[in-house]
């Protein structure tokens, strides 16, 4: 099952726009100091770099993606999560909006 909402959180109402306005992302910060994201990725195949450890938890939409180092693509639906290794870096294609949270590890 999906998260559906966030409850506690502060929010920078500042988004972060990333490729051309192919992917936007509001940063959320938890009372104890934990950091997500939250946004949605339009139709497009994209290349993210990771610093920390992600997870990328599918609110809705779907999206396809492959991680560094390997040749698979692997669909992820509404409810599903992937993880992604710190200083590494995954594709994502997307047909239609893929809405996430972005959980760092």
């Amino acid at each position: 099952m999906s998260t559906s909402s966030i409850a506690n959180v502060t929010v920078n109402t500042q988004a972060s726009v990333y490729f051309d306005g192919k992917c936007v992302s509001h940063g959320i910060t938890f009372a104890d100091g934990t950091k997500k994201s939250v946004g949605v990725v339009l139709p497009a195949t994209l290349t993210f770099n990771t610093g920390a450890p992600e997870i990328m938890e599918c609110v809705a939409g779907d999206c396809e993606y492959k991680l560094a180092g390997t040749d698979v693509w692997r669909k992820s639906n509404p409810g599903e999560r992937f993880s992604v290794a710190g200083n590494s870096s995954f594709q994502i294609r997307v047909a239609e909006a893929y809405h996430y949270i972005c959980h760092f590890g």
